[in-house]
């Protein structure tokens, strides 16, 4: 790749970057319907040129930004498992607590998440990508889930698919309804780690 070339491509990265930053400060202070695609570039500092020549459209930008996201988490929380050492290892619900921590859901506001759902009920094209979306983010935590599997011999009472999948699913739910009630984002990661750690150890096999 010639020095211009690279150039190119890094400053499209730094682009996409401040478009996506902007972008999830205005969603969660107006939500997707409200924001415009005008308010993200002036947040972020571009024109709709650069909006464009980096996204199709302001639910391809939601998307991406949802899924960053959810990636820069899982990203933490498997560097949290290749920390732990055997003798960190004393049952699965233990080490649970210790990778999820209260942290599982900073910046991954649940509003985020409520809405890219009910963008997917109503367009068929946000339902696939969310579908899409939530595959791979299934698949993400099942890599986690059999590492940890593999590494400390641990067994499961239900495949590790099934496993991550209900991991997801009481996760998500877990924060809307925390968010719902008023908890604060430490409160949310008490009960979310409480719940996880409660549906781990019913699903070890003694």
């Amino acid at each position: 790749m010639s020095e211009t070339t690279h150039g190119t491509s890094r400053r499209r990265e730094q682009t996409r970057a401040r478009l996506l930053e902007a972008a999830h400060e205005v969603f969660g202070e107006v939500g997707m319907d409200a924001a415009s695609v005008e308010a993200i570039c002036e947040r972020a500092g571009f024109t709709r040129g650069a909006f464009y020549s980096n996204f199709e459209s302001k639910d391809e930008l939601f998307l991406a930004l949802v899924t960053r996201l959810a990636e820069d988490k899982l990203d933490e929380v498997a560097g949290r498992v290749r920390e732990i050492g055997p003798d960190d290892m004393t049952d699965l619900t233990a080490l649970v607590h210790r990778v999820v921590g209260a942290s599982f859901g900073a910046k991954m506001e649940p509003q985020l998440i409520s809405e890219i759902r009910t963008q997917a009920l109503r367009d068929p094209r946000m339902a696939q990508a969310y579908l899409v979306w939530q595959s791979a983010m299934r698949e993400r935590v099942a890599g986690i889930i059999g590492h940890v599997v593999d590494v400390y011999g641990i067994r499961l009472r239900l495949p590790v698919d099934d496993v991550a999948q209900l991991l997801v699913d009481v996760s998500d739910d877990t924060c809307v309804r925390a968010t719902i009630e008023g908890r604060s984002a430490a409160e949310i990661g008490t009960v979310l780690n409480d719940r996880l750690g409660r549906l781990v150890g019913a699903l070890e096999e003694s």
